[in-house]
């Protein structure tokens, strides 16, 4: 059975990374997922903004830092969308807020905690992008048990690949 509680004060230290793995990252993303959504309509289950917060956000361990990546990737995401501005914002600074709380109180390098977590922030997003596109725009958005059950579940198998990829990075200890 994996560990979900971490052990040691190294275990939930901060990982050093690369700055340019913090700006080329949210910013591959970005542009993935609005390319190739324009291209192939099906692509938009998928949402590698979402787990690029969630990655870095349970990596880094501050909940001020996951909060404005959250924002910030949001607001880009709302940008390069046909969305209202905010509405992802709002959705992935609240996502950045709980993983980076999370982070701190669980052991994060697990994969089946990874994969655990992101699959209840990608169905968490879901809920909250329903929320406020439904009572706060007053729009017509449909929910659908089965394709959001589908999306969180297809998110978490990428985004538990992304995760080792992005781990790849980070700056050895000496």
């Amino acid at each position: 059975m994996a560990r979900l509680i971490a052990a040691s004060r190294h275990e939930v230290e901060v990982q050093p990374y690369p700055l340019i793995v913090f700006i080329l990252a949210p910013l591959l993303a970005l542009g993935l997922q609005s390319f190739v959504s324009l291209h192939f309509q099906r692509f938009d289950i998928l949402d590698l903004p979402l787990l690029v917060t969630i990655y870095f956000a349970i990596t880094r361990r501050n909940p001020v830092t996951g909060t404005i990546a959250g924002a910030i990737i949001g607001i880009a995401q709302d940008a390069l969308t046909r969305q209202p501005l905010g509405i992802f914002g709002i959705c992935k600074s609240i996502i950045g807020y709980l993983a980076a709380s999370l982070g701190v109180r669980i052991d994060t390098e697990s994969h089946l905690t990874r994969a655990l977590l992101t699959f209840g922030f990608v169905f968490l997003h879901s809920g909250m992008y329903w929320l406020l596109v439904r009572r706060l725009l007053a729009q017509p958005y449909v929910w659908s048990w089965v394709h959001e059950l589908i999306r969180a579940l297809i998110n978490m198998v990428v985004g538990v690949i992304l995760f080792a990829l992005l781990d790849l990075a980070k700056q050895k200890e000496y």
